[in-house]
């Protein structure tokens, strides 16, 4: 089977509002987007917001959200599948003045009882089209009595089959098929006559979906040639795993978009990742821009197996994309976390200099706030070990001391007259620099590690300096140095 798309194409994100957007259905909408981008046509968003007791409006305007704010651009709608009920009944009807439907008026408790003799014999069950057999008298007579009913398919007798892009040629026997309803008893349509209708309707051509639809596709495929619609083309993606190979689900975490973005993780960032989550660009591209991937999207490559969502892959894959976007680019995504640490209203230049300094060693936007922190904190807390390991000199309260007033006496506080004095107050006190270095750095930040000690304090400034270092001095002279080391 040939999987090569020329295009245009009409493809279609479908997602039911009963929840924020997973992971897995994101991926559909990205493949989606690559495609309709890569070959040309129209992406279309709609709603299936027709079961009401889950369907919830919040949850539709936040799939929209999530889906903007990942980069998937939809062409038409959103179409509320809800608006379109009235549409999916005059189909339904059709079929039955064609004969391609029929009413049943079997009883639930006639069809449980089938249910269960099928399940005691071990065989699976099949409505066994009682009511396509009834006279037509008698189907007549029930229905002036008002007898409630629902409406179905009459399936082929032969097999279905369809070729899919990721599974190749799919064969479905009339035994393991049964005539599904179209119609419940109130009249509201299943899910399957409204997807099919809103299908044709739209003029879809291909529908990228979840695995989990595939074994609704063998009822599809005959409703579409039912309704006189042309059959799509299918891609069913396999499932996204957690490390344990099971479906990917909260025990490992974050699954939504919207958790994964309160996290820190950057759109740009996800999308890139969960497009590679069952496709490949035919190289060892890992880090890709949107553009790069539509160039390099085709159907053929994506995978025919499931895929383990790797969250260290991940929060690798964003810091790539903070190391290289611009500060200008991250700002946007850094605001909601600078306003969540009580720094929006600090200097802006020092602020971004912060972050400038720290991005080399953030995996998370998050993460990236809370190691500007301490430029902007009155009060730190010093980790003990460290202390155990670098405040043993009993003669470095003074030589800080020391250094404070040299810093504070600087013309230009610039890295490089920062580190002429801290080195000029060791070679002078003919201590090795590590003696100050080391204790310096827990006082600016309350770490032993980070970007160059004087870059930090070169973008602390010249008061926050001087503040950190007085606080530390006092924890120092109140006794704060681990007696022992």
């Amino acid at each position: 089977m040939s999987t090569h798309i020329q295009g245009p194409v009409r493809v279609r994100f479908a997602p039911s509002p009963t929840g924020f957007l997973h992971v897995g259905g994101a991926r559909t909408a990205i493949y989606n987007d690559l495609l309709r981008q890569s070959v040309g046509g129209a992406f279309i968003l709609r709603i299936e917001d027709t079961d009401k007791e889950r369907s919830n409006e919040a949850m539709t305007r936040q799939i929209q959200s999530a889906l903007a704010w990942i980069g998937t651009v939809w062409d038409e709608g959103p179409f509320l599948q809800s608006e379109r009920l009235e549409r999916h009944r005059e189909r339904a009807a059709e079929l039955l003045a064609n004969g391609r439907a029929y009413r049943c008026f079997c009883t639930a408790e006639e069809l449980e009882g089938r249910r269960k003799a099928a399940e005691a014999a071990g065989s699976a069950f099949l409505y066994p089209r009682t009511c396509l057999a009834r006279p037509q008298e008698e189907l007549d007579a029930l229905l002036a009595a008002g007898a409630p009913f629902v409406v179905r398919l009459r399936m082929p007798d032969d097999h279905v089959r369809f070729d899919d892009i990721v599974r190749g040629a799919m064969d479905f026997p009339p035994e393991a098929l049964d005539d599904f309803i179209l119609l419940r008893s109130d009249g509201s349509p299943t899910y399957h006559m409204s997807v099919v209708v809103d299908d044709i309707d739209m003029g879809i051509t291909h529908v990228i979906r979840g695995e989990d639809h595939l074994s609704n596709t063998p009822k599809h495929v005959p409703l579409f040639r039912a309704l006189g619609g042309t059959v799509p083309t299918f891609a069913h993606l396999p499932l996204i795993l957690g490390p344990d190979k099971k479906r990917l689900s909260k025990r490992y975490g974050a699954t939504s978009v919207e958790e994964f973005r309160n996290e820190g993780i950057l759109p740009q960032a996800l999308y890139n990742f969960l497009a590679l989550l069952g496709w490949n660009p035919g190289d060892d591209r890992e880090v890709m821009t949107r553009e790069e991937m539509i160039a390099a999207f085709t159907v053929e490559r994506l995978n025919d197996s499931a895929a383990v969502f790797d969250r260290e892959k991940l929060w690798w894959m964003n810091g790539q994309y903070i190391l290289r976007l611009s500060l200008q680019e991250l700002w946007p995504h850094l605001e909601p976390f600078v306003e969540q640490a009580g720094l929006a209203g600090e200097d802006r230049e020092r602020l971004q200099a912060a972050l400038e300094l720290h991005r080399t060693r953030a995996t998370t936007l998050k993460e990236l706030v809370e190691l500007v922190q301490p430029y902007f904190r009155s009060e730190l807390t010093y980790d003990p070990a460290a202390c155990a390991k670098f405040l043993k000199d009993a003669s470095l309260p003074d030589l800080l001391d020391t250094l404070r007033a040299r810093f504070n006496a600087l013309p230009a506080f610039t890295k490089e007259a920062l580190e002429a004095a801290l080195r000029a107050l060791s070679e002078e006190k003919g201590a090795k620099a590590g003696v100050l270095i080391h204790p310096t750095r827990m006082a600016l930040s309350a770490s032993t590690g980070g970007p160059p000690l004087f870059d930090l304090i070169e973008v602390m400034g010249r008061e926050a300096t001087d503040r950190h270092m007085g606080r530390f001095l006092a924890f120092l002279r109140e006794g704060g140095k681990p007696a022992e080391g």
